[in-house]
């Protein structure tokens, strides 16, 4: 997605008590997506202070990184801090956060059915962290792509589940947690595959990789992919709670009417235009300051962005995929519907422009 170089283009801002608690990027720094060198998927970038941190799958398990910008992770060395010991098979999609000053890494881990969600912490980002403990996720389901946020002073974890124990379609679920590791009470279905634009590829349809960030109305959000991640119609999509509404209650979430973020025209949601040197982009990471989404941007300021994509010429694989940087801004007053359910009521807020 593009704007007009005058829109695109930010002259100085004086934003009092954000740039102390989440980096502003200009236009002139982030005209465009840059691939990095790192082949790999599902990036998870946080910053703390001046230093940005990722985790990445890898070599059965676990690794970090640590640079001083999103581009330069892909030059930082890997520091193992995990390795899947007890072979429950394949680690996916680890995503980092910070809580109450120590870091928390959760994962999927497991084969076929019995991927489940996992975590490990330590008091220091890129070593210490000790054996993995499973998530009492309630229903105890086939689950992935966990991210863990507080918002209103209640923390959630929110994944990637199936309903039952056959692979019919991935939903987005969220629960409550006691602390950063304990899940509590049921399960909410937030998200189900059921948009004509996100069933262009499917067995089993998809709703994955949700990240949350808080817009400048003080709104929830959570992004996610739909689409087969194996095909280059996989796109970011958006839900978003309406003002006062409860994250556990479904009709108190708004989904976009089309990808925020894809790189095929017939599943964007109108107004939004698809990416020109990438296909598929997805399963994104917004790069706040400790991941707090009260440190999301305010109006008007382009921030760090990191996705997996596969360059434009390249045959579209799991393994062609790169991590790219890149940067999001909200975009306000866009109506949201859920087109499949008859009468469903509209909701308008910001919505969220990612620039490649």
């Amino acid at each position: 997605m593009r704007l007009s170089r005058t829109l695109a283009v930010l002259t100085v801002l004086v934003l009092t008590g954000v740039l102390g608690a989440a980096q502003l990027v200009t236009s002139a720094e982030h005209a465009d997506a840059a691939q990095t060198s790192i082949r790999a998927a599902d990036p998870s970038v946080l910053r703390v202070g001046g230093t940005y941190i990722s985790v990445q799958s890898l070599n059965g398990g676990i690794a970090v990184r640590q640079a001083t910008s999103p581009a330069g992770l892909a030059a930082a060395a890997t520091r193992q801090v995990f390795t899947d010991t007890q072979r429950l098979g394949e680690v996916w999609a680890p995503e980092i956060h910070v809580d109450g000053g120590r870091y928390y890494i959760y994962f999927t881990m497991g084969t076929g059915p019995a991927h489940r969600m996992y975590v490990i912490s330590s008091a220091t980002a890129d070593s210490g962290y000790g054996a993995a403990t499973k998530l009492n996720l309630p229903d105890d389901r086939w689950a992935i792509d966990g991210t863990m946020l507080v918002f209103n002073g209640q923390r959630y974890v929110v994944w990637s589940g199936w309903a039952g124990t056959t692979n019919v379609e991935q939903n987005l679920y969220i629960a409550r947690m006691s602390s950063p590791t304990t899940a509590t009470g049921d399960r909410a279905v937030i998200s189900q595959p059921r948009e004509s634009w996100e069933r262009v590829v499917g067995n089993p349809f998809i709703n994955e990789g949700p990240e949350a960030v808080k817009d400048p109305n003080g709104q929830l959000h959570v992004t996610y992919s739909a689409n087969g991640s194996w095909s280059d119609q996989y796109c970011v999509a958006d839900l978003r709670l309406r003002a006062g509404g409860d994250p556990m209650y479904v009709w108190d979430w708004y989904k976009s009417n089309g990808c925020l973020f894809g790189s095929n025209r017939a599943t964007m949601m109108a107004g939004w235009d698809p990416t020109r040197t990438v296909n598929g982009p997805g399963h994104h990471t917004f790069v706040l300051l400790n991941g707090d989404i009260n440190t999301s941007p305010p109006a008007g300021a382009r921030f760090p962005l990191m996705f997996h994509a596969v360059p434009v010429g390249t045959e579209y694989t799991w393994a062609n995929r790169s991590w790219y940087t890149g940067t999001f801004s909200w975009w306000p007053t866009v109506t949201y519907r859920r087109a499949n359910v008859p009468g469903a009521p509209t909701d308008t807020g910001y919505s969220i422009k990612f620039f490649e």
